[in-house]
């Protein structure tokens, strides 16, 4: 990668943060509801307590659940405020958890380290390249688990998206991840399905869910 290039990076990452740190601050109270994500539950509640990478983490809700549930986490968002807000919902729940802000395809995580890496609704730029996500992925052992899960957008939605200045089609998709997983991984799922448990009039009333093993 060429300098200028790396450079180009960092200022959209920069950009990226300080564009979600304006969002949360908007709010005076949390953006999302303090629940886990009931994909995230549905798909973990059963499994043996191990290592968990929770990428877009938020406010933590994902996080602290894992972490109460005997889970190591580690939590990472590209939001100062974010995190912020993160840590101090987990101090108040008691839940033990490695709390990072920065950016998630360019923070480097140990290869194979994790058994479960969740990525709900995530926001991974195209332009970080596809060796910066596959790095991501390698951080799942042999034997792990990729859950991720996406809105299942319609054309309407797309739309008012761009006109907020968010364009989908910049950032990685079900079909790009699933395109990237490689022979490394079995993909068990990828579907659309009715979201679980939306919050309040939530537009996005269906998911799109890619689980896959890692060999």
């Amino acid at each position: 990668m060429r300098e200028g290039e790396h450079a180009g990076q960092r200022w959209g990452a920069a950009t990226q943060a300080s564009e979600w740190d304006t969002r949360y601050r908007e709010r005076d109270e949390a953006m999302w509801s303090g629940r886990p994500n009931g994909r995230l539950v549905s798909e973990v509640a059963d499994l043996p307590p191990g290592r968990a990478l929770d990428v877009g983490c938020g406010e933590g809700a994902d996080a602290i659940w894992l972490a109460r549930r005997g889970w190591k986490v580690t939590a990472i968002d590209i939001s100062e405020v974010a995190v912020s807000r993160a840590r101090e919902a987990g101090g108040r729940a008691g839940a033990a958890v490695e709390w990072v802000c920065g950016d998630a395809v360019q923070t480097p995580f140990p290869a194979g380290a994790f058994d479960v890496l969740s990525m709900q609704y995530p926001a991974l730029p195209k332009a970080a390249g596809d060796d910066a996500v596959r790095g991501l992925l390698d951080t799942v052992r042999p034997g792990g688990l990729l859950l991720a899960v996406y809105h299942d957008l319609d054309d309407e939605h797309r739309e008012h998206m761009k006109s907020e200045g968010f364009d989908p089609a910049d950032y990685v998709g079900a079909d790009d991840l699933a395109r990237l997983l490689g022979d490394d991984f079995t993909v068990e799922l990828h579907v659309v399905e009715p979201r679980i448990d939306p919050p309040p009039d939530t537009p996005h009333v269906a998911d799109i869910v890619l689980r896959a093993r890692r060999r």
